[in-house]
């Protein structure tokens, strides 16, 4: 298969800084829409995932699954995408497409794992795939999504993950009106979380161990903002939430938080600590309450998000660096030095 060449920021072993990287693009399939890159969201998972904190990691690793940009080229048999089209690309690029999964419009949850958008197989030039941090990508056309009219398309690339993971369960258990409901941690997915459960029309209630949190946690939408540390402000709310959804990635007594839910109540799950979190038996049995969890939605769904923050002029609160600047920013990430989330414009890459 014939390639072009993309420039890229990579990550060559899990203790080096990213540095410039060529990279192989393929020639676009009949099916394959090519990007150019103009924005791409920084993730926690992508710190993870570079510096080998989760299993699987494949050198040289190229991160970025929060991708917006312009189409370029497309196929000869791609029907909804044309040269110039605002574009988006998330967590995933293909999946197997036949399991029930798959068929249900719930390609996240394919029986064979869907295809990452990087550190996955690729199937076509082989090896792994790469991710944003580049120039450009090609993907089948059933893994692109339309960027709608009216979106700041820097701040909508933080939608691509952190805006999906947190709109899916919200959508999921029927988050709306006369419901009360949690968001656990102001960062780049509770930011995200916090604004969705409002434009939803519940009640919400942002935890936070953080003081100076609270006057940015009103001003994102929540009705209340209570710092979790305070025994007696958490005492208030026990045993009267329909739903929390929790995004703190670090380890957290989640038990805390299983008590404030009222009898068939739901916490649902969308951070990913590193340990086990002990879960007491009697939490869940007495009143009934469910724990779950959730990860990024299909590509029905992604669409249906953007769609909702362009109706709704929802994207994410961000801070936009140059690429030449992503190792600072990842140090910051881990010192939770951004509000909320690092977005990469591209120009700076295609300028040298």
């Amino acid at each position: 298969m014939t390639t072009t060449k993309a420039r890229s920021y990579a990550a060559h072993n899990a203790t080096a800084p990213l540095a410039p990287l060529t990279i192989d693009r393929r020639e676009p399939t009949p099916t394959d829409v090519e990007i150019e890159i103009l924005y791409c969201g920084v993730c926690h998972s992508d710190l993870h995932t570079a510096r080998s904190e989760w299993p699987g990691t494949l050198y040289p690793c190229v991160p970025g699954h929060e991708i917006v940009g312009r189409v370029t080229r497309v196929g000869d048999g791609v029907k909804r995408f044309k040269s110039g089209d605002l574009v988006a690309v998330g967590c995933m690029v293909d999946s197997c497409r036949t399991c029930p999964s798959c068929q249900a419009g719930l390609e996240q949850y394919c029986h064979a794992f869907p295809t990452l958008t990087y550190n996955g197989p690729d199937k076509f030039l082989g090896g792994h795939t790469f991710g944003g941090y580049s120039t450009s990508i090609v993907v089948d056309e059933a893994f692109v999504l339309r960027v709608p009219a009216g979106l700041d398309l820097a701040a909508t690339a933080p939608l691509l993950c952190a805006g999906i993971t947190t709109y899916s369960p919200l959508r999921h258990w029927k988050v709306g009106p006369n419901m009360k409901v949690g968001i656990v941690g102001l960062g780049g997915l509770g930011h995200m979380a916090v604004k969705f459960a409002r434009a939803f029309g519940a009640q919400v209630v942002l935890f936070t161990t953080s003081p100076g949190k609270v006057a940015d946690g009103l001003r994102l939408g929540a009705h209340e903002v209570v710092i979790s540390k305070e025994a007696g402000a958490m005492r208030k709310h026990l045993a009267s939430f329909d739903f929390i959804l929790d995004a703190v990635s670090a380890p957290h007594d989640i038990n805390t938080y299983l008590s404030l839910l009222k009898l068939d109540g739901t916490l649902t799950l969308v951070g990913a600590p590193g340990e086990p979190l002990p879960v007491a038996a009697f939490n869940l049995l007495l009143p009934r309450r469910n724990f779950a969890g959730s990860a990024i939605g299909g590509i029905r769904e992604t669409q249906e998000m953007l769609d909702f923050c362009a109706a709704h002029h929802i994207t994410a609160d961000i801070e936009l660096i140059p690429i030449q600047h992503i190792n600072e920013a990842w140090e910051r990430l881990l010192k939770q030095d951004v509000k909320y989330r690092f977005v990469i414009d591209m120009a700076s890459l295609k300028a040298g």
